[in-house]
């Protein structure tokens, strides 16, 4: 696997249903509104969840960015998300949308290596890589969390997911890779880090939530942001239910 890259962090799901990719999406608002450039990658081929936030045609795709064996350049599978009026950075995501048999492709070993080196290209370009992973159970989310130096557990706040997460600390340490922070997703969870609260049913095409209000949502979302950044995030209330303490308490944990 390739070495850890600087500016990379993993959200990986602890379970199907996390709301993984909604948690990527608005870490990625968060940070663009603070004035970062973010990509997000996305690694999770079988549900394909990132490609519901953009509209029109999806070609290339990240499957087939990684099955290219001419190398085509990560610009060319990347897609500007809209977070919104008066946002001073910009989100650019490169989705999956892909049938079936270019799927089975991408998760092969050279098409994994081929995203590890698309992921180091975009955190050469990016001040931020977010990378959207499903539960450890296949090679895209195995390279996915070893090229990552932060690595999110996202899990929902029931005993599935407190289970899940248990799993999840499992599977990641036979994969030679540790948690730098767990939050779990629609309310509290005794083993998480952060909490973000039920933010009741989101249209995934509506605009993330995060720049455009001032909730405890968004607040645990900001909170997620400057956790797995290691930086300061405007708005961030790093103080509150003495999650975090300061913005670095669980990085590198």
């Amino acid at each position: 696997m390739s070495a850890q890259s600087p500016g990379v962090a993993a959200f990986v799901g602890a379970t199907g249903g996390a709301g993984t990719t909604r948690t990527v999406v608005e870490v990625a608002a968060a940070l663009a509104a603070d004035g970062r450039t973010v990509a997000v990658v996305d690694a999770a081929f079988g549900t394909q969840g990132l490609s519901d936030y953009l509209t029109g045609r999806i070609d290339p795709d990240v499957t087939a960015l990684v099955t290219d064996e001419e190398g085509a350049d990560l610009s060319t599978g990347l897609s500007e998300l809209d977070v919104g009026r008066d946002v001073a950075g910009r989100i650019a995501v490169c989705p999956a949308h892909a049938p079936f048999e270019r799927l089975a492709r991408a998760k092969r070993v050279d098409a994994v290596q081929a995203l590890e080196s698309r992921i180091t290209t975009a955190a050469s370009r990016f001040d931020h890589v977010l990378l959207d992973v499903p539960p450890i159970a296949a090679n895209q989310a195995v390279a996915a969390v070893n090229v990552a130096d932060r690595v999110v557990v996202v899990a929902p706040a029931s005993d599935r997911g407190a289970t899940a997460i248990q799993r999840t600390h499992e599977r990641l340490a036979d994969v030679g890779a540790e948690a730098s922070l767990v939050v779990s997703t629609r309310g509290e969870l005794e083993t998480a880090d952060v909490s973000i609260p039920d933010a009741g049913s989101l249209d995934v095409q509506t605009e993330p939530r995060v720049p455009n209000e001032d909730s405890a949502f968004a607040a645990a979302i900001e909170r997620v942001a400057a956790a797995v950044t290691g930086r300061e995030i405007t708005g961030a209330d790093t103080e509150q239910s003495g999650l975090l303490g300061t913005v670095g308490e669980y990085v590198g944990r």
